[in-house]
């Protein structure tokens, strides 16, 4: 266990179970593939939705077209808190307008990336429906955004936050409840 962490919420397994359920839900919400999308945000939103794509196609024998967005340049705080913004690659292949979209994040907290999110993709197009898909609900919303897939509940305290780990980026699946640095 890392020196931080106060909890480990969620291992590989409960990962690989909560996604099967996830694209499970996607399927039965959007009933089928059927002009679906799948965007996920940079950067362990972006695995997700590509994990989530993985297991559609498993299920249902059908792609799903899946792109990434990266949300730096629409945030709010975009000039006070990030000194030195990490701007990654938004990569849309497709059209979204008219398409029922499922927008993928690791976890959802005050609901301001979710906001900023909202404002990128209106750059792309109109679709018929967002959706929200989210690994941990962490709580704690600045703004009336709330998930319509929810991988898992995670109710946190001040002094606390969640830290998704994604084998793609650091080697290892699992989520961690930590203590917030002083």
């Amino acid at each position: 266990m890392k020196r931080d962490t106060i909890a480990v919420i969620l291992n590989e397994n409960d990962m690989g179970r909560i996604i099967t359920r996830l694209a499970h839900e996607i399927l039965e919400k959007n009933r089928g593939t059927e002009n679906l999308v799948l965007v996920g945000l940079r950067t362990r939103g972006a695995f997700l939705a590509d994990r989530i794509s993985k297991k559609i196609k498993e299920i249902e024998g059908e792609e799903v077209m899946t792109g990434f967005l990266d949300v730096t340049l629409y945030r709010d705080d975009f000039r006070t808190r990030l000194k030195q913004p990490s701007v990654e690659v938004t990569n849309i292949p497709f059209g979204i307008d008219e398409k029922n979209l499922v927008l993928i994040d690791d976890v959802l907290y005050t609901g301001r990336t979710i906001r900023s999110a909202l404002d990128a993709l209106m750059d792309f197009g109109r679709p018929a429906r967002i959706y929200l898909a989210i690994l941990v609900d962490r709580g704690h919303r600045e703004l009336p955004i709330r998930a319509d897939f929810v991988g898992k509940n995670i109710p946190t305290s001040i002094g606390e936050e969640v830290r998704v780990s994604m084998t793609e980026v650091d080697k290892e699946d699992a989520v961690h409840l930590v203590k917030t640095p002083e």
